[in-house]
Order: structure tokens, then C-alpha cells, then sequence
């Protein structure tokens, strides 16, 4: 071994000092990353409330606003812009005179003008309560839809579409 070296021969008696400290992780580990203490507490119950219920409020007050002033009264609301330069309905063509006459309790009227708005109105009402259950028994909301259900949806707005711009589907154009 050349003279002024530090390394121990090997085999030999470890140095003496204190022995170094091992390196630090990468990232700081917090203290209950090691034992496992269950669930995190779920939040307040005014806390999860506090989306399905600001939800709720925002499609009342629309409802209320639509059900206030008139959408059968031209000059209120823009009117749709594929009706208007194409002469075709789209998928919510109706919707509002359709809310009108849901909030004022007519529901013929409603399914005359949007049938697909009232079937999405139901729709919303059993997605809100989910929500609003699974808030009150601290559960996250979690809306797993399979791809299958969103090209069915596709294909049913299409549909409705298609129908109610032709002759014999008359019934479903508001």
C-alpha cells in the first residue's frame, strides 16, 4: 500500500470514527408512511354537501330563470343557430320551451317540445340523489361509464336527430 493512503489493508479491523450516515431518500417520507393507520377521516358532512348541493342550486335557479321569462315569446333567448341556417333541429332544439312547461307542470307540453330534455331531466334527478347518498355516507361520487354507454348515447341523440327531421317523425320536432 503506498504511504498516505487512508484505505484499510484488507481483511483488517473496520476504521475507527463514526461511521457516516447513509444517504437521504430522494423525497422527504412522512411518518405515517411506514405503518398503515386505515382510510383517511372523510371531510365535514357540510364539506361533501357542499357540490351536490351547489349543483343543485345552480339548475334551480336556471329553471327558475327559464320558468320566469318565456321562451315562446320571441326575443328572450337566442335562437339556435343550425335551426336557423340550416332549418334542421338539433338534439336540444325545444329544450327551453321544454323546461318552461316542465317547471309549470306540463308535462305534455314538455315532451312535445324536447322529449329527450325530460328523459335527461329524470336522468340528472337519479345522478343528483346518487350524488347527494354517497356524499352524506362520506363515499367519493365516482361516475364510471363504460365506452359502450356514451357511443349508445351518441347513437340516441343521432337518432332523435335524424327522426325528428323527417316526415313521419313530426312528433318529436317541437
Amino acid at each position: 500500500m503506498p504511504s498516505g493512503s487512508t484505505a484499510p489493508p484488507s481483511g483488517g479491523p473496520p476504521p475507527a470514527g463514526p461511521v457516516p450516515p447513509p444517504h437521504p431518500p430522494a423525497w422527504p417520507v412522512p411518518p405515517h408512511a411506514h405503518a398503515w393507520s386505515g382510510p383517511p377521516a372523510p371531510r365535514p358532512l357540510p364539506r361533501r354537501l357542499l357540490g351536490p348541493l351547489g349543483t343543485l342550486a345552480g339548475v334551480a335557479a336556471a329553471f327558475a330563470y327559464v320558468g320566469t321569462v318565456d321562451p315562446n315569446e320571441p326575443g328572450h333567448y337566442p335562437v339556435c343557430p343550425l335551426l336557423r341556417f340550416t332549418g334542421i333541429y338539433c338534439p336540444g332544439c325545444g329544450g327551453l320551451r321544454s323546461a318552461h312547461a316542465f317547471v309549470h307542470g306540463d308535462l305534455p307540453a314538455a315532451l312535445g317540445a324536447n322529449a329527450l330534455a325530460v328523459v335527461g331531466y329524470g336522468v340528472f334527478g337519479v345522478l343528483l340523489a346518487v350524488w347527494l347518498i354517497r356524499a352524506v355516507r362520506g363515499l367519493p361520487p365516482r361516475l364510471a361509464v363504460a365506452p359502450v354507454w356514451w357511443w349508445a348515447t351518441g347513437a340516441v341523440l343521432a337518432l332523435f336527430t335524424l327522426v325528428r327531421n323527417l316526415p313521419f317523425g313530426s312528433a318529436l320536432a317541437p
